[in-house]
């Protein structure tokens, strides 16, 4: 049924009318059953359910019109309510279609934008980033952070099928379409003042930073008293106004160490300046002829103080691993570094090195046998700290072998020496797989010439064993060795041959070392240190000498370490074709066809282009086994070591390389170059 308005009763409203009129027409049987028992009470019967269906029909036809009307007039009151309240709603809003043109706008968005209520162009020209490809997909929403001007907005959209919409309107009617129709709402949320106090929240958050002197004592002992004392006053100053500088509390330990809080901004603005109190702190000078230099350790991210202590004494360990005179910042477990741009000094004290001999003997004392093992593609230094662990095991009873997976070139002639020679038992060199079958917790495993868990010659051995030693004479990195019963990182030595030839010389009175080790031991310090030339310090020339005393024959061992034919013309050919980059960096590809090492051979080369005049650093690339090698060398002016990190490798200051894959050494030079141009242009180098 249908009134005057063109609107009729939905289905439900309709049977609630209809249950009365049912009701009427049961009550006619029961009239009807009322004659047969009382002719008087079936009349009574009839006439009350003739009154009664009278009623209902009154009521239904007299009322559905009015409250018909009453509906139409909610109805329509109740959307304009709707439509008046999402007008004036607090949350700016908007109607767009499928292709993002608005549709409608409310008062909040116009104030918002600054346009009038019936603008109709694409959302775009008013917020860039909203474009058609930003909108969700079918029964989704998404969030978007934009800005505009200078507020801090959240987008939430939201796909509106128009099927829905119309699918009961007797007005419009939808047509199948294979993309669908819809348009998409749109809430503007304003997060200007939430960023803001999530921002303050994020700078406020404490900060624990440790301050190290690197040399005080040897920086001390080089003034007299008077000085002393002024020396200290002025390394206070310099870390207490810094400190000030950066709205930080400062409080001084012991005579060497500082504890620093500040919090998240101070810190922004500590790596902003790349922590310029390194420099600082070298600038005093009063007679001492060493350079003060000093170690910055910082944790920040942990849940509290506790834990940012933590990080932060890990990052300070890191600093002094790598050689001190720089800042490293540990963000729970990522870490940054800064500085770095002077060679570590090196320590003239050897309480150090007796302390870690009498802890080697020790652990070995304890181990039923000793292993020892290098990195991947064992060199001359590897090979002589392991032969020299080997020894010390040795000399104390102890069974030992030496882990060597692939033997290149450049030691293949000293293995078969050291097999042939009747000292040594035939199996003195074992395979990774071979000592993965003996290794057990009864077996004390040393680890030389790295710490890098991905560069040992074999990885798995680092698990078979809870009794790990590592020594290595480069700067540490992220990817160092954890867990090891006792770690000895020297960066300021020249080469792993020299630590173990230092600790030798505590571990036993008695330790003699045989002929062909002395000559191994010898011949790794000279090819870490370019004869002698290249990070050399007083406690080298010790060991050498040491070695020397030993039975180490410089003659013998210049001989072995002569180079074919082949390898001495690819070297020339690299340094014949090397490109001057940016006037003072040395670049060179060198051909590895016909070479057995070419990235031996690579090495050598940039130590040869360090003697061309205004040559800061050296970089030679070649290809072998699938891998791209790089060699970085420098003399004093450039740290070769930040430069390699950042294409995945590391080294020391001077020293330092980088193995790339999936890549040409065409491309790879052109990383190198890359790099070389962001550091300079970030006065990293």
């Amino acid at each position: 049924m249908r009134s005057g308005t063109g609107v009729r009763y939905s289905r439900k409203l309709k049977m609630h009318w209809s249950w009365s009129l049912y009701l009427a027409f049961t009550l006619i049987p029961f009239s009807v059953g009322m004659y047969f028992l009382d002719h008087r009470a079936g009349l009574a019967a009839t006439a009350f359910t003739a009154a009664y269906f009278l009623a209902i029909l009154f009521v239904y036809f007299y009322y559905r019109p009015r409250i018909l009307r009453a509906i139409v007039r909610f109805a329509s009151r109740y959307g304009t309510v709707q439509a008046q309240v999402l007008k004036q709603l607090e949350i700016a809003a908007a109607i767009v279609d499928k292709d993002g043109n608005v549709l409608w706008m409310n008062d909040k968005l116009c104030e918002l934008t600054k346009k009038p209520i019936w603008y109709q162009r694409n959302i775009m020209t008013i917020f860039p980033y909203l474009s058609k490809a930003v909108f969700p997909d079918a029964d989704e929403f998404k969030n978007i952070d934009l800005t505009y001007e200078d507020r801090q907005l959240r987008a939430h959209l939201q796909r509106i099928p128009l099927d829905n919409l119309i699918a009961d309107s007797e007005l419009i009617e939808t047509v199948d379409r294979e993309d669908g129709s819809e348009v998409y709402m749109i809430y503007f949320v304003d997060e200007t003042e939430l960023q803001e106090l999530r921002k303050q929240n994020r700078e406020q958050r404490g900060v624990v930073t440790l301050i190290y002197l690197d040399n005080y004592d040897e920086a001390m002992d080089d003034v007299d008293e008077v000085h002393s004392s002024l020396m200290n006053v002025l390394i206070d100053r310099e870390i207490n106004k810094y400190c000030l500088a950066h709205n930080a509390l400062s409080k001084k330990l012991e005579k060497d160490k500082y504890l620093v809080i500040m919090n998240q901004k101070s810190l922004e603005q500590a790596i902003a300046d790349h922590f310029s109190v390194l420099e600082e702190v070298k600038t005093i000078h009063i007679g001492n002829e060493i350079e003060m230099t000093i170690s910055v350790g910082v944790g920040a991210g942990g849940d509290d103080y506790n834990h940012n202590y933590d990080l932060a004494h890990s990052s300070i360990e890191m600093a002094l691993g790598r050689g001190g005179d720089q800042a490293v910042v540990n963000r729970n477990g990522h870490m940054q570094f800064f500085g770095g741009k002077s060679a570590g000094g090196e320590r003239h004290t050897r309480v150090k090195a007796r302390v870690k001999a009498q802890a080697m003997r020790e652990i070995m004392e304890g181990a039923a046998r000793v292993l020892a093992m290098g990195h991947k593609l064992t060199d001359m230094d590897s090979l002589g700290a392991a032969i020299g662990i080997y020894r010390a095991a040795k000399t104390i009873g102890k069974p030992a072998w030496i882990v060597i997976g692939e033997d290149s070139t450049s030691i293949r002639g000293w293995l078969q020496m050291l097999r042939d020679s009747h000292e040594y038992d035939e199996d003195i060199f074992i395979s990774p797989e071979r000592a993965l079958e003996m290794c057990d917790n009864k077996t004390a495993l040393f680890v030389v010439d790295t710490a890098r868990r991905n560069r040992v010659e074999c990885e798995e051995l680092l698990e078979k064993t809870r009794t790990l030693v590592v020594l290595d004479h480069h700067r540490q990195t992220t990817e160092q060795i954890q867990n090891a019963a006792l770690s000895y990182i020297e960066p300021s030595a020249s080469s792993a041959s020299e630590m173990v030839a230092e600790v030798l010389q505590y571990f036993e009175e008695n330790v003699r070392l045989k002929y062909l080790e002395a000559d191994c031991m010898y011949a790794g310090i000279i090819i870490d240190t370019n004869n002698f030339v290249a990070k050399t310090g007083a406690r080298t020339f010790e060991a050498a000498a040491y070695l020397r005393r030993s039975g180490a024959d410089v003659v013998r061992v210049r001989k072995m370490l002569r180079e074919d034919m082949d390898s001495y013309k690819a070297r020339a050919e690299a340094v014949r074709h090397a490109e001057n980059y940016m006037g003072c960096y040395a670049i060179s590809i060198l051909p590895s066809e016909g070479l057995a090492t070419p990235n031996v051979v690579g090495a050598q080369a940039a130590n040869e282009l360090l003697n061309i005049v205004g040559v800061r650093a050296s970089f030679v690339v070649t290809e072998y086994g699938g891998r791209v090698f790089i060699s970085a060398r420098a003399i004093d002016e450039v740290n070769v070591q930040v430069i390699m990190e950042r294409l995945g490798g590391g080294g020391h200051m001077n020293i330092a390389g980088a193995q790339l894959t999936g890549i040409t050494c065409e491309e790879a030079v052109e990383k190198v170059k890359e790099t070389l141009l962001a550091m300079t242009q970030a006065e990293e180098i």
